[in-house]
């Protein structure tokens, strides 16, 4: 079963050492202590923990009917465009997106710093790398 520090949990969730410490004294996450004393954060629990902060973040209008399911809400930090493509970048939490979309469609949705948008990704290639293991 993997385990985390406190402050690795705390990265993860995007929250201070001191938040994921009240989780656990509070029964949020499952916590252990490992022979230092030094208390680990049960993966399991930090995984059920993270989806069940992130439900509800990127919902779907329900005027919108779409079969994407991995969405990303967040603000427009830059805008590039020529004359018929236009690249996008978007930061929605700690994570960062660059989509390439035409001038038109930019200029349609009124597109620009500042607005809040969500990006929708569907993909057949999704890579995932996992760090080595831990010794």
């Amino acid at each position: 079963m993997p385990t985390f520090s406190i402050g690795q949990a705390a990265r993860l969730l995007g929250v201070s050492s001191e938040t994921v410490r009240r989780w656990g004294d509070g029964g949020q996450l499952r916590t252990e202590r490992d022979e230092s004393g030094n208390r680990l954060v049960d993966g399991v629990s930090l995984a059920e923990l993270a989806k069940e902060r992130a439900r509800g973040m990127h919902p779907v209008s329900g005027e919108v009917l779409t079969s994407v399911r991995n969405s990303f809400a967040g603000i427009v930090t830059s805008v590039r465009t020529d004359d018929v493509a236009a690249q996008v970048e978007i930061q929605s939490g700690p994570h960062r997106l660059v989509s390439v979309v035409s001038r038109e469609a930019v200029e349609e949705l009124g597109i620009e710093v500042g607005v809040t948008v969500t990006a929708r990704v569907k993909s057949t290639n999704v890579h995932i790398d996992r760090p080595g293991s831990r010794a």
